[in-house]
């Protein structure tokens, strides 16, 4: 499995992972010493009995330590991972510190804290969604509902009301928190896998979903009701050397402050931005971001602009900024060189690396056409059977069936 290499932030607070490390540093001038640094292949191992049976009782396969999905919290307090060992580990951020190492059931695809920070939720490849708690860090789970088929993100709406979960079936399901077995509506749409969905902070009624139908939707989730849908297709130049691959929507990142969308497609060098119009209630395209770089993953500062974080040594991040509308990107900043030294030194960790997304490629459906193969065979069978009517009934001929029955006629017309 390829290593994933993320991007986090949160207040001054960034997080930079890959393979079974992360990196944990500030993007503030006045914290330049402030560097905490996390290996999962050091983290506590599951014991022996862990390692023959897990959690459901069946047998478990041991995994690598690479990191599989990461998120803070709302404050900032509190960073939790999940990793290929089916590990969730919880750390304390003020400082840098780690709380627990507990074991999950099946590997993770994604996780979110609660809006209240008192519980983690934890989706995986199964279709099940778990929470841990996080004022008790060394509980166990706890499941809280399911899907028929892999789940993709899970999010919850910012006064944790609903859990809103996204799934390999094209399917965004919204369920009450308190009793998920009571759903409040679907999000249909999609006629691909959902691979992101994000609820819009300052407009917690607005969800935004991304698929490997090449869309960005805006939905009015409680109701189910799509409001908005952008092709990304329409957006891309003939002269594009990407234009005619397939490919899906690997991040959502959000700006309140200009209310600004980013969007970042796997395996692409490039980043969409769009402005949320809430009052209008659709997306309006504003710019393409291109690299000279494939991107890795993208995240907003509040304070600065957008972190991108690229597959190049020399200057793995790149902080882009709005001038008088139009946005540019500036890899010269104190900032930035800062914080990519360390990167810089550290690089081993990201070398060989994945987007964020993981890899989504395994995940469209395979397309079979049933039609074409049933009329070829049915063409054979309508040939095997003439072919077995010719053998039973031979053509006439000189000594065939219809020249005897005239020599037995002729003698009868000769008489009369």
């Amino acid at each position: 499995m390829a290593s994933s290499a993320g991007l986090a932030l949160c207040g001054q607070a960034l997080v930079v992972r890959g393979g079974s490390r992360l990196l944990a540093t500030s993007t503030s001038s006045s914290d330049d010493d402030s560097l905490f640094i996390y290996d999962c292949s050091t983290a506590e191992k599951k014991t022996q009995e862990q390692e023959q049976k897990g959690e459901d009782g069946q047998p478990v396969d041991k995994g690598s330590d690479t990191i599989l999905a990461s998120t803070f919290s709302k404050s900032g307090s509190y960073f939790a991972l999940t990793d290929d060992s089916k590990r969730l580990i919880l750390f304390r951020t003020k400082p840098w510190q780690c709380l627990s190492v507990r074991t999950v059931v099946r590997r993770c695809t994604a996780l979110t804290f609660t809006a209240s920070e008192e519980k983690v939720l934890v989706a995986d490849k199964s279709g099940d969604v778990y929470s841990f708690s996080v004022l008790e860090p060394h509980g166990g789970g706890r499941l809280e509902l399911g899907h028929l088929s892999m789940l993709l993100d899970v999010a919850v709406s910012p006064d944790d009301r609903f859990v809103l979960t996204a799934d390999r079936d094209e399917k965004i399901r919204v369920s009450w928190a308190a009793a998920p077995h009571s759903i409040e509506s679907f999000c249909l749409g999609h006629t691909e896998f959902v691979s992101c969905i994000f609820v819009v902070p300052d407009h917690p009624e607005l969800l935004l979903s991304s698929s490997g139908d090449r869309t960005l939707r805006l939905w009015e989730y409680r109701s189910g009701r799509e409001l908005h849908c952008c092709h990304l297709t329409s957006l891309q130049e003939p002269a594009e050397p990407w234009s005619d691959q397939s490919f899906a929507a690997s991040r959502i990142a959000y700006w309140p402050r200009e209310s600004c969308v980013a969007l970042l497609c796997d395996r692409l060098p490039v980043v969409f931005l769009f402005q949320l119009d809430a009052a209008r209630r659709q997306l309006v395209y504003r710019q393409q971001l291109t690299f000279q770089h494939r991107v890795w993953d993208a995240a907003f500062e509040e304070s600065r602009g957008l972190w991108v974080l690229r597959d190049c040594r020399e200057a793995p991040l790149v902080l882009c900024r709005p001038v008088d509308g139009h946005w540019q990107s500036d890899a010269e900043s104190a900032e930035v060189k800062r914080v990519s030294a360390h990167l810089r030194g550290n690089w081993a960790m990201l070398e060989g690396s994945a987007g964020a997304d993981g890899g989504f490629s395994s995940l469209y459906k395979a397309t079979c056409d049933n039609m074409a193969t049933y009329l070829k065979r049915k063409e054979e069978r309508l040939q095997q059977q003439l072919e077995r009517k010719r053998r039973r009934d031979p053509p006439p001929g000189p000594n065939g069936p219809a020249k005897r029955a005239k020599a037995v006629e002729a003698p009868q017309r000769c008489s009369s």
